[in-house]
């Protein structure tokens, strides 16, 4: 029999070919799901990332959301997206001194967070100079870390730091340095499988970074990818030529087996996030089966059908606990 359950989720607008939030949320509910985690969006105006919302498509968001029955898992904010050196690398990532980018950007999604009632803003780890070690600035990206998850600690909300190519926190045993000296109840580990196998980390590899996230870990981003060279690992890699995402059942990324792990840990996490007001642990779909880059990735909605039944076949080996709606939330919601 099933574990703990995990509450599935996924963000929105991979379900979606042109983000219209009617398109997003006819998919996740045709799907079965009840979490969304949201990013970009168009609720008329054009598609907005969720960090330039107004505050009348905030309130047509969330009346959509009743009408299709979906609540937001996370924020799933670009925060930490940005150079922590004013240097010219040859990328286009943005510099923003901290102090501005706390005030203004921090402050922001804190308050979508609160407008959108959840309790979670994903975000990352910051760019160092592209080829520069990612040790070099550790310390640095501890600082504004720390101060980030204060500032969400203080708004009584988690930032959940993701794992992720190019950032500072590029690897799981890297990011699992940042959790332990930043040391704060505000912040919170996410993991993503497919960002290691894009640097050429092998199954075994990943397994390892998974053990070093778990003391910190928050939720987990399920999206796979085909094997890379061994030679990619360490360089720069250029996320906008990524093209070979999969479901979670056929790529490297070795879900089964950490799924199954998650499945023992879910009972202490889940109390453990439940005294931050979070309502369980989230497995929150971000697929990129028709590819994805630096700031988001597309799917459509049977692509994320897709995934979704993917996900389901090895939690259903790995023998963990989620739910679908079906008929009797069907009558709930017509209050019979």
């Amino acid at each position: 029999m099933p574990r703990s359950q995990v509450l599935l989720s996924a963000l929105a607008d991979e379900a979606a070919f042109h983000l219209t939030a009617v398109e997003q949320f006819s998919a996740l509910a045709a799907l079965g799901l009840e979490y969304y985690s949201l990013r970009n969006i168009d609720v008329g105006k054009g598609v907005k990332n969720v960090m330039k919302l107004t505050l009348g498509e905030i309130q047509k968001i969330r009346h959509l959301e009743d009408e299709y029955g979906l609540n937001v898992a996370s924020i799933a904010s670009p925060i930490g997206k940005v150079k922590l050196v004013d240097k010219p690398d040859g990328t286009k990532n943005a510099f923003v001194p901290f102090k501005q980018y706390l005030a203004k950007d921090v402050a922001r999604a804190c308050e979508l967070a609160h407008a959108f009632e959840t309790k979670l803003i994903r975000g990352f780890s910051f760019y160092p100079p592209r080829d520069a070690a990612p040790e070099d600035h550790l310390e640095q990206a501890v600082d504004q870390i720390g101060r980030i998850a204060e500032a969400c600690h203080r708004s009584d909300l988690t930032f959940g730091l993701e794992v992720e190519a190019n950032l500072i926190g590029r690897t799981g045993q890297l990011l699992a340095e940042i959790h332990r000296r930043v040391n704060h109840p505000g912040l919170v580990l996410v993991f993503d499988a497919a960002n290691l196998i894009v640097q050429g980390f092998s199954t075994a590899e990943v397994w390892k970074q998974w053990q070093a996230m778990k003391p910190g870990l928050g939720w987990v981003h399920v999206k796979d990818y085909k094997p890379v060279k061994a030679a990619a690992r360490g360089k720069h890699v250029e996320e906008d030529a990524l093209a070979h995402f999969v479901p979670a059942d056929k790529g490297a990324g070795g879900h089964e087996k950490i799924l199954a792990d998650l499945g023992e840990m879910l009972p202490a996490l889940t109390k453990k996030l439940a005294r931050r007001g979070i309502p369980g642990v989230f497995v929150d779909l971000e697929p990129h089966v028709r590819g994805g880059g630096q700031f988001g990735g597309t799917s459509g909605p049977d692509g994320m059908g897709i995934a979704l039944r993917g996900l389901c076949r090895v939690l259903d080996r790995a023998e963990v606990g989620y739910h679908l709606r079906d008929f009797d939330d069907l009558l709930a919601a017509r209050g019979l």
